[in-house]
């Protein structure tokens, strides 16, 4: 790059390395003011307080405001990606004043704690003002949220049960609801993705759901936003979700079959759903046994999925099975499709495990 390089308008400026100190002042006090714009609405003098406790919940309050809709949350996102840029490199200049600074932290903790929220994974520590990364920590310490988190550290989380009641009731007590739908949104990620491992086609059910209602959440307009009956009641829709996913994951033992046998059930049965015509269900639960037993059979071969005279076998033994059991007349190869997936994602995973 060449040193001299007229610096890009600050709304085009993601990748510029900001060699001129000067020039980024003057992007650091640019997107400052259009945060301060953007939350002129907002109260934040607590923030700046010697009482903890009003910082905090001042930070966590800047939080929900932040995700009042979709668009306001990526532009906030977007603006201080760009401060940080800036600051990265004027930081030490005292052309930037202390209050300044204080606002700068302001937004980057609010920044932190949203991104904690919705990506999963922390950001990095090491390039994050200790300040900032103090106060993020106190915040979600201060609501209640702490507990919750411990379920995308890998350290944590060996040993909890992402099913349990405890950590439902844990999130359905955060009283600020666009954080409990983003708590509520992450557990069913996490939930579903495990639900992959055992049930593939149930995966893509529910994976199609939750996007239904993630889509729905962030449509919502500015003036319904405000109104935390309709949140709550997005909330109750992302719950129900989470409490149908488990009903569904433990369902193999009211048809007294083990979740492997449910996964090739729920095949068998979308696919007469698929085509409307009716199997009888004591048929289903044997005809899922059966598959199950011809599937075992030939995924005990090493590399079986890449072999083509086994894939050729199952699936001739798989035909030959279901018309023995009477599986009405679809196409085989769709049924076939559909059972080889599921016994290729489930030795998938437990071969990984």
């Amino acid at each position: 790059m060449i040193k001299n390089q007229a610096l890009k308008k600050y709304s085009n400026i993601d990748d510029e390395d900001f060699e001129d100190i000067g020039k980024a002042i003057v992007v650091v006090k640019d997107q400052l003011d259009l945060l301060n714009k953007l939350f002129i609405k907002f109260d934040s003098k607590n923030y700046f307080s010697w009482k903890p406790l009003e910082k905090l919940d001042c930070l966590n309050k800047a939080v929900e405001y932040v995700q009042i809709t979709e668009l306001v949350e990526k532009r906030f996102a977007n603006l201080v990606k760009k401060l940080r840029s800036a600051y990265n490199l004027s930081c030490s200049s005292e052309e930037i004043t202390y209050f300044e600074k204080d606002q700068i932290h302001f937004y980057f903790a609010i920044k932190s704690i949203l991104h904690k929220l919705t990506r999963w994974d922390a950001p990095d520590t090491s390039q994050m003002n200790e300040k900032v990364r103090e106060l993020m920590q106190e915040a979600i310490i201060s609501d209640g949220v702490e507990e919750i988190f411990k379920l995308w550290d890998n350290e944590q989380n060996q040993n909890i049960d992402i099913f349990s009641d405890e950590y439902l009731e844990k999130i359905e007590k955060i009283k600020l609801p666009n954080t409990k739908i983003k708590l509520l949104q992450q557990l069913l990620n996490q939930a579903i993705n495990e639900y992959k491992k055992t049930n593939k086609i149930k995966w893509i059910d529910f994976t199609k759901k939750l996007k239904k209602l993630v889509d729905a959440y962030n449509e919502r307009k500015e003036d319904l936003a405000l109104a935390n009956d309709v949140l709550d009641d997005v909330a109750e829709q992302f719950a129900n979700l989470f409490h149908e996913l488990k009903k569904d994951i433990n369902s193999f033992e009211d048809l007294w079959i083990n979740f492997e046998e449910k996964a090739f059930y729920d095949i068998l049965k979308d696919i007469a759903k698929k085509h409307w015509f009716d199997y009888p269900e004591d048929k289903l639960i044997e005809l899922s046994k059966a598959v199950k037993l011809v599937v075992d059979d030939k995924t005990k071969y090493t590399d079986w999925a890449q072999k083509n005279d086994i894939k050729a076998e199952l699936k001739v033994d798989l035909i030959l099975t279901l018309a023995k059991y009477g599986y009405p007349p679809v196409t085989k190869d769709e049924v076939f499709k559909e059972i080889f997936e599921q016994a290729e994602n489930f030795k998938k995973y437990i071969v990984e495990a």
